[in-house]
């Protein structure tokens, strides 16, 4: 139901006010294992200092390549964090919401960003939020504008946004790589950098007035499948305390799960594709594979995987379900070692409050004729095809539209609500709160569409200025940065007169209403609509 990259990313490019100097620039030092780190005041919020560009593991260069991260090296003197460090290794060219504005692209990459209240000290125990971003897990990079933590920060926590490696260098799998690791494994080596991300904050926030005890994890898209890794991974599981993960938790029989970066790539497949990838390359060996430019290993950045090929959804016209990225983590059984299924009913991750969602534009938007919505619908419902139409009746092409758009809106939903339900069937206690966000930013076309809630979440409104932003806008910031600031301090969204937005529980079919109206409302508006998507999920492998 998700737009594809290339429909979410083709907005016109934002101009950005954020490097504009709002308030003086004031510098401040903290102290590290590894040595000292000069700030500056945000540009955003006065009270709140910024450290950018801190590596928090050794280039993964040279020899380096394809290896898990490690502890950086000392460094003399004090380090000036005024400035990101590079992206790292990237063809992926985002606009918009999604832009850094960074020129500098490196595999010398793996550099953290934090903002922290200026009076914060290394007594003060603030929560602390690690942000995960997104981009199909090829492009992206934790100095994107608008992940900027410091209006999150001003309320009273360390925000930390980081880099980790994407595309090839950071998923290729090989049975050489296996053979060179410890635990037999390779493939996940972006997600190795996002836990050693989190191992840097345990040993060393607490210089920037974090709590080490208190990190909560979150992500957008392709963040959001990694925040949730984090949770799943017992490398990573114990060391964190909540995950919000934004599009989002999906029922792991529900096909997108497969079809978008939340999905994951089994060992034997990202094995032969590692291969595969070494003959495209023209080598033999990955001794010679870590000679080639980073140029070259780009060329297949974008590629996309071909897991639907043989199924129901491999022609279909409706555009329900497409093709994962190539490069994305791997079932290896160090890092990840069960699929999504399987760890929802084993109980087989860290027990903690979950805030995860998803957004009213991301459904598929296709205008159908009313031949081409039921032959498509009837060629991969099945025999569920008369409960499908009976419950998504359409005599017309605008009511197939209509339809289609509907079951998109609704199956969405179910999704990640039946997430919820499979969290607390496998044994966990703790939480999910699962919200819908609906409102659409202004001038544009393109709806709520996946990721406009960022803006809302971190706050950042005034940062930009090609919207012509509302008091509705701004009444959404407030609410939406404290519902994200409470969770994040305590595992709970509710406190002071915000609407109450109430945990999920099996047997209540409503979930949290976010945007053009604030409150709980239904997950779909019949029973028989619910029925028939958790039928159809009932008929699709667990992923």
């Amino acid at each position: 139901m998700f737009h594809s990259a290339s429909l979410i990313l083709g907005l016109a490019s934002i101009p950005l006010a954020h490097g504009a100097a709002l308030y003086p620039r004031q510098t401040q030092q903290v102290t590290t294992s590894f040595g000292s780190v000069q700030g500056a005041t945000s540009n955003l919020e006065s009270g709140v200092t910024v450290y950018k560009g801190i590596p928090f593991a050794k280039p993964p260069v040279g020899d380096l390549r394809w290896t898990a991260p490690t502890s950086p090296a000392n460094w003399s003197g004090v380090l000036n964090a005024t400035t990101f460090g590079a992206d790292c290794a990237q063809s992926y060219s985002e606009v918009g919401l999604f832009s850094s504005g960074n020129t500098n692209i490196s595999e010398d990459c793996l550099y953290m960003n934090i903002w922290a209240p200026a009076n914060a000290s290394s007594t003060s125990n603030l929560p602390v939020f690690l942000w995960i971003y997104g981009g199909r897990f090829v492009g992206g990079s934790g100095s994107v504008p608008t992940y900027d933590g410091a209006h999150l920060a001003a309320k009273g926590m360390v925000v930390v946004t980081f880099n980790y490696r994407m595309g090839p260098f950071g998923f290729l799998a090989h049975p050489d790589l296996s053979a060179e690791s410890a635990h037999n494994s390779s493939g996940n080596y972006g997600i190795l950098d996002q836990q050693q991300a989190i191992n840097f904050l345990k040993t060393e926030v607490a210089a920037f007035g974090g709590d080490a005890d208190h990190i909560t994890v979150g992500g957008q898209s392709a963040g959001s499948a990694s925040a949730l890794i984090m949770m799943y991974s017992p490398l990573s599981s114990d060391n964190i305390v909540g995950c919000i993960a934004e599009s989002g938790a999906r029922d792991p029989h529900d096909p997108e799960t497969y079809g978008l970066a939340t999905s994951h790539r089994w060992m034997d497949l990202a094995l032969k594709q590692g291969e595969d990838f070494l003959a495209e390359m023209n080598v033999t060996t990955i001794a010679a594979l870590r000679n080639v430019s980073m140029e070259t290993l780009l060329k297949s950045d974008n590629s996309q995987d071909t897991i639907l090929d043989g199924t129901v959804f491999a022609n279909s016209t409706l555009g329900l379900v497409s093709e994962p990225p190539l490069w994305r983590p791997v079932v290896d059984g160090y890092v990840l070692p069960y699929g999504y299924g399987e760890t929802l009913s084993k109980n087989a991750h860290n027990d903690i409050p979950i805030m995860t969602g998803d957004n009213l534009g991301e459904s598929s938007t296709s205008n159908l004729t009313l031949t081409t919505y039921k032959t498509g619908y009837a060629a991969i419902m099945g025999n569920l095809t008369n409960d499908f139409l009976s419950a998504y009746p359409a005599t017309s092409d605008t009511e197939a539209t209509a339809q289609n758009a509907a079951f998109g809106q609704d199956i969405n939903r179910v999704s990640t609500w039946h997430w919820a339900s499979d969290w607390y069937a496998g044994g966990a206690t703790s939480d999910v709160f699962v919200y819908f966000w609906t409102h659409a930013p202004p001038n544009q076309t393109s709806g709520a569409y996946h990721g406009s809630e960022l803006w809302y979440t971190f706050g950042n409104l005034p940062t930009y200025y090609n919207y012509t932003w509302t008091e509705l806008d701004y009444e959404l910031q407030r609410t939406m940065g404290d519902y994200w600031a409470n969770f994040i301090k305590g595992g709970d969204p509710n406190g002071g007169n915000l609407t109450a937005f109430p945990p999920v529980r099996s047997n209540v079919t409503e979930i949290m209403w976010l945007g053009d109206a604030v409150g709980v409302d239904y997950v779909a508006n019949s029973t028989g609509k619910i029925a028939v998507i958790e039928d159809f999920f009932a008929e699709n492998v667990e992923w």
